[in-house]
Order: structure tokens, then sequence, then C-alpha cells
């Protein structure tokens, strides 16, 4: 379903109105921390992911990092989290993507960033 980009237009003004300075509740310090709470928020609690993310990102918070942990490293940490088996896998596939194919650095583009 499309929306008319008028109509687009006055939904996001509203929005801003209603909530100027929008915050996520997930706890993060960098854009890659974002990406990765993000990413495990998927059917589980912001609480859930704040507590896993406290613990695996004062061991490891950039992709080459996480990626020497390796899936099995990464696993105890993400447990708090529902399907943490898959979003071990994922989060370790991210990371080796973004060292392949972006130097380790979040893509500017969306469709970059909507590929990984």
């Amino acid at each position: 379903m499309s929306v008319h980009p008028i109509t687009r237009r006055a939904i996001y003004r509203r929005l801003r109105a209603a909530n100027p300075e929008p915050r996520s509740e997930l706890h993060y310090t960098t854009p890659f921390e974002l990406l990765v709470a993000v990413m495990l928020s998927a059917h589980t609690t912001d609480k859930s992911v704040n507590t896993a993310t406290r613990r695996l990102f004062a061991v490891a918070n950039t992709p080459a990092a996480l990626l020497a942990l390796g899936i099995e490293g990464v696993k105890p940490y993400l447990r708090a989290v529902g399907l943490y088996n898959a979003k071990s896998r994922n989060l370790i596939g991210l990371c080796r993507r973004l060292l392949e194919q972006h130097q380790g650095r979040l893509p500017a583009r969306r469709a970059e960033l909507e590929a990984l």
C-alpha cells in the first residue's frame, strides 16, 4: 500500500508534534551497537536486549571483536533473548558482511544497510 506524499508528510508532522524528541528504549553508544540491539529485539523485550547487550558490549562492541568471539562465543551473552541460537548466527554473519563489504563500517545508504 502506497501513501500519498502529502498525506505522508502530514502524518510525519503530527508524529513530530506529538513526540518531538523520540527516544529508543534500547541502550547503545554507537550506530553499530544500535544495529545489533535492533537486530536482537525481534520477538523479545527491550529489557532482555539491554541485559544481553550490556554484557556483550563490555566484551565486544565492534564487528571485528564480535567476529573474533564467533557464534559459540556470542551465544552465552545472548541467552537472555529469544531465539539466541539463530540470532548468534545472524549476528556473526552481519559482522562478517560488514567487514568484507564495508570495511567494518555501517553503510550510509539505506538500501545497503537493509541488504545486510
